[in-house]
């Protein structure tokens, strides 16, 4: 199957998704910011109808789907104006490491629960002095007889107060080399040891983002997901997904913003005419879906490699799509609150908040220097600089 092409059930499932969010809506996601609490009404019914684990096995409660579909998913949302951050970290973070590498019994104990919303999980890779950069990172696991010992910290985790557990990306000593290695650990929130601590933004979103501090987490041995060694493809396995799931979020923020510019171009008049006429208006407008729908053949054609099990080429297309997502949403957004003018920036239309929650499609789940570095050395074998 061509990724270009939608199947007929991939249409299906985007409009029931865009008519579950469309009773939800911008409203709701606003109402829930302002309330301080997280999306649960639309999570659970999100939920029960099959969305959230679309791209989970079947045998473990899922939809036997992939990226592909879960993408679908965020991306009309986020159209309907109520995204489900969660869905990139839970589902299609956690829930599909767990699927590759997981034991049966992590299997059984996490898929279920995660694909109809009754268990969600966090992620943790972000350090203070790491950022993303899982070469540095500093949080260690080390062997305590049968047990695992956990140290360290992280930052800008999302939804910890609402997760069950978090993946935590540490590191461990390689028996043969003495080198530290990455490996991924399900770190219950209840856990000894394991303090979170909420981060004060100016961004409203109705999930919150916190600092971890983990000292001596006493883990048991089956906390560690797969394969000891396979480290960077188990880690990679989970990063893959959540540059798609960014594009989706960005995509569908950046439809949001451009449905509303256009309705209030079509309608708001000047001279006898709607101002959506003047060219001044409209080309920007007609950009700005051009480039949208340009980053969602880069993320659908991601999300297809990925399904396949091309993993290396899903890594350059997922960076790829992540990039042009975020830029094409930032351009959008910018773009209908400057159609709008003044009314761009009132409470009543809602566009003023996603200049700031734009800028974050730009910046996680990595920069978009360091996505242009990854083009610049792995696709164009130019040297590094650093």
């Amino acid at each position: 199957m061509s990724p270009v092409i939608e199947t007929e059930e991939h249409k299906a499932l985007r409009s029931a998704v865009a008519a579950l969010g469309k009773r939800y809506g911008r409203d709701y996601l606003v109402q829930t910011v302002a309330a301080g609490k997280p999306p649960t009404e639309l999570w659970s019914e999100a939920g029960k109808l099959g969305y959230l684990g679309v791209n989970l096995p079947e045998e473990h409660g899922g939809g036997g789907g992939g990226i592909s579909e879960l993408s679908i998913v965020l991306e009309e949302l986020g159209a309907a104006g109520s995204p489900l951050l969660m869905l990139v970290v839970s589902p299609a973070i956690c829930g599909t490491v767990i699927s590759r590498f997981g034991t049966e019994e992590q299997k059984r104990a996490w898929l279920p629960g995660i694909a109809d919303g009754t268990r969600l999980m966090a992620f943790g890779i972000t350090e203070p002095d790491a950022g993303s950069n899982s070469h540095r990172i500093t949080t260690t696991a080390r062997r305590d007889g049968a047990d695992w010992l956990l140290t360290g910290r992280k930052v800008f985790i999302s939804g910890v107060d609402i997760a069950d557990a978090v993946l935590i990306v540490g590191r461990t000593e390689d028996a043969r080399t003495g080198r530290l290695k990455p490996c991924l650990f399900i770190v219950p929130t209840d856990a000894e040891g394991f303090q979170k601590r909420p981060i004060d933004m100016e961004l409203g979103a109705a999930e919150k983002q916190f600092e971890l501090a983990l000292d001596d987490v006493r883990l048991p041995a089956e906390a560690l997901v797969g394969d000891e060694d396979a480290g960077l493809l188990q880690l990679f396995a989970g990063l893959n997904p959540e540059r798609i799931m960014t594009a989706a979020f960005a995509i569908g923020m950046g439809r949001y913003a451009l449905a509303k510019a256009v309705e209030y171009a079509r309608d708001r008049t000047v001279w006898k005419s709607p101002i959506g006429a003047h060219q001044a208006i409209a080309h920007p407008l007609a950009q700005a879906h051009i480039d949208l729908e340009l980053a969602r053949l880069m993320m659908q054609k991601a999300a297809h490699l990925y399904d396949t099990g091309d993993d290396i080429g899903a890594g350059e297309a997922a960076n790829m799509a992540k990039y042009a997502a975020g830029e094409a949403c930032v351009k959008a957004v910018d773009q209908a609150v400057h159609t709008l003018g003044g009314n761009g920036l009132t409470r009543e239309f809602g566009l003023a908040s996603l200049i700031t929650a734009a800028r974050v499609s730009r910046i996680a789940p990595v920069s978009r220097e360091m996505i242009l570095n990854y083009v610049s050395h792995q696709t164009l074998g130019l040297p590094k600089s650093y």
